[in-house]
């Protein structure tokens, strides 16, 4: 999951000594772990599908929101759900909005959505004529020769490169910056404005924050997992491992607000993937 992973980067979470019935009573505050600059996620003047969410939550328990800030990078779950705060000896935070299902070092409620990554295209030549991520094969050695991909170390877009014959044209680009003002979407959405980039294969939140700046330049397609390549994703709520009270009380809250998280996720474009209970239901 890794892969995944390190486009969240949660760390490890030790706990010792905490009582989770005394944080989880009507009236206390909701308190978010998040990066500040992370669109289309969190962001701290509230413009991210996960500020959204929270703010949901923390009205339907009747809770003010807060906030604990700090970049999503090595050290985040240290610093933020696991830290306390000198004086009063409480932790700083409570809920990270948005980890892996099944993130072995966190507890993790049930999922509350489900991503896939996506192949964007900037539309010109014959990328206009793709139809599908399998038709970049059918490319002239001269169109291929034109593409400029932006490729993640160890992510399954640079795996799927590999097995195309693309990474050759591959560009190399950082997760993590050692900028924390800068992140992938904004940067990648630069190059792409500035034509240094053409292709990426890029986790669905991300995608949609690109495609949604410009829609009629783009065109792009949700990539299908295969053998020994995964591309989709469930996403969940983190909290501290022997968090059990909380963990109880965000499942509900996602149960109670289905439709309005999905209400929220579809304003931001987010791709969701339906599961075959959600077919059934439908």
């Amino acid at each position: 999951m890794m892969r995944l992973a390190r486009g969240f980067v949660f760390i490890a979470v030790f706990f010792m000594g905490y009582s989770a019935s005394a944080e989880t009573n009507p009236g206390s505050a909701f308190r978010v772990c998040a990066d500040p600059n992370n669109p289309p996620n969190s962001v701290k003047n509230g413009e991210g599908f996960e500020n959204e969410i929270a703010e949901l939550f923390a009205k339907s328990l009747g809770q003010k929101l807060e906030y604990t800030w700090f970049p999503q990078r090595l050290g985040f779950i240290r610093n933020t759900l696991k830290a306390k705060d000198p004086e009063t000896e409480r932790y700083k935070c409570d809920v990270v909005m948005g980890v892996p299902t099944g993130y072995e070092l966190t507890a993790t409620t049930k999922p509350y959505y489900h991503s896939s990554f996506v192949m964007i295209l900037k539309k010109g030549g014959q990328i206009n004529e793709i139809k599908e991520p399998g038709d970049l094969d059918k490319l002239s050695e001269a169109a291929k020769e034109n593409l400029k991909i932006a490729m993640f170390d160890g992510a399954p877009g640079t795996t799927w490169l590999l097995k195309h014959g693309l990474v050759g044209r591959g560009i190399p680009y950082q997760t993590m910056t050692g900028d924390v003002s800068l992140n992938a979407a904004e940067i990648l959405l630069k190059d792409f404005k500035e034509n240094k980039i053409n292709m990426v294969i890029i986790w669905g939140p991300m995608a949609a924050h690109i495609i949604k700046a410009d829609p009629s330049a783009y065109i792009s397609f949700p990539m299908r997992s295969e053998p020994g390549l995964k591309f989709d994703f469930e996403i969940s709520m983190g909290v501290r491992i022997p968090d059990k009270d909380r963990k109880a009380q965000l499942e509900q809250l996602i149960d109670q607000h289905e439709s309005e998280i999905k209400s929220i996720l579809n304003r931001y474009g987010v791709p969701l993937v339906q599961t075959q209970a959600q077919e059934v239901k439908n």
